[in-house]
């Protein structure tokens, strides 16, 4: 997972060590050729700026970061798929990053937040708010009351409203959103639980949440705002899901009468 894990904490990186970061990321089948000397001369950046970079990656030495770099390349798919093939690989790479990103320990507690809260807002702008929007409706089936809020202001507003009795789900793929950031410490400081999705380790969303879940990222693309938000759907998915065991045979009467209610409405 070295290059997922570059990618997630790339935003926190200094411009030289974030340069570096970059150039492996773009090529990383270049980078386990170089020695130390001859990547900081192609990148334009002093060794001790690399060697910085593999300390935070968690490895003692820019060789032991090669040879792991090496390995995760060599398991990589054969680059013969076709388009279709391609796209979803793409999407099956953004889960099984997220599987080694969130543990299930994490989802169970953020469930025990959401269910025993009185209220549960979801905050998120753009596609994250799509995501919230999702995340309202689906809880709303299981009579929590549950509600998004896509509009900045009227975050904070809601936010500084709360109880802590309350809960959001602050949902951000990059984590560095300053309105959702803003309206989840908002939240937090009048004591409501915090539960954050986002893809980016040690964003400045996610250091305000109670509970954390990494929803994996789609890898670089040419423009930040066009990545997909698969992950963070599959996160509020996975979440529902887990709620929907715990409540299931309690509720199993209701649901059975929604879907009686429901049926007329199809063709």
């Amino acid at each position: 997972m070295i290059l997922e894990k570059l990618e997630s904490i790339c935003h926190s990186l200094s411009r030289s060590e974030k340069k570096v970061a970059e150039y492996v990321l773009e090529r990383p089948e270049d980078v386990i050729h170089h020695s130390i000397t001859e990547l900081a001369g192609i990148v334009g950046v002093g060794e001790a700026t690399i060697y910085r970079l593999v300390k935070k990656m968690g490895f003692d030495g820019f060789q032991r970061f090669k040879i792991e770099l090496a390995r995760e390349l060599s398991k990589e798919k054969p680059s013969d798929e076709g388009p279709l093939q391609s796209l979803i690989s793409e999407v099956e790479d953004v889960i099984n990053a997220m599987k080694k990103l969130t543990n299930y320990e994490d989802l169970q507690r953020a469930v025990d937040i959401v269910l025993e809260s009185d209220h549960v807002i979801f905050f998120g702008v753009g596609l994250s708010g799509v995501a919230a929007e999702y995340g309202s409706v689906k809880f709303s089936m299981l009579r929590v009351p549950a509600f998004h809020y896509n509009d900045p202001h009227l975050q904070v507003v809601v936010a500084a409203n709360l109880t802590p009795k309350d809960s959001v789900i602050a949902i951000s793929h990059s984590g560095n959103i300053r309105d959702t950031v803003k309206s989840a410490k908002v939240a937090k400081d009048v004591g409501a639980k915090i539960v954050v999705i986002t893809s980016s380790v040690g964003s400045e969303l996610s250091k305000v949440g109670d509970v954390v879940l990494y929803s994996g990222s789609p890898g670089r693309k040419m423009y930040d705002f066009m990545r997909g938000n698969v992950g963070e759907i599959v996160i509020v998915e996975l979440l529902f899901r887990i709620a929907l065991n715990r409540v299931f045979e309690n509720s199993k009467d209701r649901f059975e009468e929604i879907s009686r209610i429901l049926d007329p409405k199809r063709y």
